[in-house]
């Protein structure tokens, strides 16, 4: 193993993919640090000092998505969310629009033609955000009610061509996250924007764990690593874990050659969705806590009944309720994203189109409802092994106190672990072109 990491560094091309990579990992982190203008930046630090169990819901996950950046309120604050929602939102309305999936499918051009698009709805989605997070942080709400002063007081001029510079300065902090991550995907190793997710994560887990030990004692931080180490091997094993669905192709004569004859299979992982269910179910569950918020009643008045029961079981998540809500949500959207993803009648058309066939299924209608099948029996253990390591930082918010950013669980360790062993199986090709071995053995 060590041998082979070293090869990796031996190899002249390798090596300034890796470097090149490290350095706009390190300027993405420097931009996560330097405050929008007109951030009164004691005040906002003050403020995260004493709101160390972080927010709740769906701002928790943009802050997470952002390395922490979005409550500093820095040029990087709205982070990758705003491609992740513009990719997100491309892909369901491939099923909406017919020009959409026509472009799908004409290849190379046509997948530029898209990625342009969601390069626009990411500008149109963080001019949005970045104007909702500026009138949140003008309002004194963007920590909730803390009752500290310097939580009212977070921007140093509050006037309209201030507040319009820095929503144009966080727009452009998303405009140069896309160019980064395009850059790394060109010239780096891995997809660009899935190791800026990878970073924006990882950087929180050091803070999460010294927290931890901390608040609740060294014992029950061993007992954190150990749980850790257990759910990491889990989601490993059950990210690689896929049913092979055998394929053969018949034999074709065209002039002297034959073509075909191959045998191959369909990898159908037990988790397709990845982890687009968590967010959707976080994003929906965030709804009612919102418009909560925004109906606060003004000072002398009593709080309205339907927001009471908004805020005492559907705005902190260990509340009962709200994780059977949250792993109901996450196991109806598997379903839902996995048949947007994956269409059983195109992949059958396909096959009977090139002469492949399912041995012992007939081709056409038969193989799309065995293929139907197959994927419904396949989807439900594993939208309930999403439910389960989303529901994790909540049964450890419920137990032993930590934070919703409880570093080995939800959304976080299941981009950590899946970008990692993308990024080592594009690192082992690499290596493999060179050497007879690569990194994994």
């Amino acid at each position: 193993m060590f041998s082979a990491i070293a090869r990796v560094f031996r190899t002249p091309d390798l090596r300034r993919k890796i470097a090149f990579t490290l350095a706009i990992i390190a300027i993405y982190r420097l931009g996560a640090h330097i405050p929008a203008p007109f951030v009164d930046f004691p005040n906002v630090q003050e403020c995260l000092r004493e709101q160390s169990a972080g927010t709740e819901g769906l701002l928790s996950l943009v802050n997470l998505f952002s390395g922490g950046a979005l409550l500093q309120l820095s040029i990087f604050a709205l982070g990758v969310m705003p491609y992740i929602t513009a990719t997100i939102i491309v892909q369901l309305l491939r099923v909406v629009i017919p020009h959409f999936e026509t472009l799908y499918k004409e290849g190379q051009a046509g997948q530029a033609k898209l990625t342009q698009y969601t390069r626009y709805l990411t500008i149109a989605l963080a001019l949005l955000q970045s104007t909702t997070l500026v009138t949140v942080a003008r309002s004194g709400q963007l920590f909730g009610t803390t009752g500290i002063a310097a939580c009212d007081q977070l921007l140093t001029n509050d006037v309209w061509w201030a507040q319009l510079l820095m929503i144009i300065t966080m727009t452009a902090g998303t405009g140069l996250i896309m160019w980064f991550a395009e850059l790394v995907t060109e010239r780096g190793i891995g997809n660009g924007m899935s190791i800026l997710i990878f970073t924006s994560i990882a950087a929180s887990f050091p803070a999460a764990m010294w927290a931890i030990w901390q608040s609740r004692g060294f014992e029950v931080f061993l007992l954190v690593l150990a749980v850790g180490v257990v759910v990491v091997g889990l989601v490993v094993f059950v990210e690689q874990s896929q049913r092979r669905i055998p394929v053969q192709y018949a034999k074709r004569m065209v002039g002297r050659r034959t073509y075909g004859g191959t045998n191959t299979y369909i990898p159908i992982k037990v988790n397709m969705a990845g982890v687009v269910p968590v967010i959707f179910a976080s994003s929906l569950l965030y709804i009612p806590a919102l418009i909560a918020q925004f109906n606060q009643p003004k000072a002398g008045e009593e709080v309205p009944a339907w927001v009471a029961w908004i805020q005492l079981y559907l705005v902190r998540g260990d509340h009962p309720l709200y994780m059977i809500l949250y792993f109901l949500l996450i196991v109806g959207f598997t379903y839902f994203y996995v048949a947007i993803t994956f269409n059983p009648v195109e992949v059958a058309d396909n096959m009977k189109k090139y002469g492949g066939f399912i041995p012992g299924i007939r081709a056409g209608r038969p193989t799309a409802e065995y293929l139907d099948y197959v994927l419904t029996r396949i989807t439900l253990p594993g939208s309930i092994y999403l439910g389960l390591i989303a529901l994790l930082p909540l049964v450890a918010l419920a137990t032993v106190g930590a934070s919703q950013n409880f570093p080995f669980g939800g959304t976080s360790i299941l981009i950590m672990v899946g970008v990692g062993l993308e990024t080592v199986k594009q690192i082992d090709a690499q290596l493999q072109q060179r050497h007879y071995e690569g990194l994994l053995r």
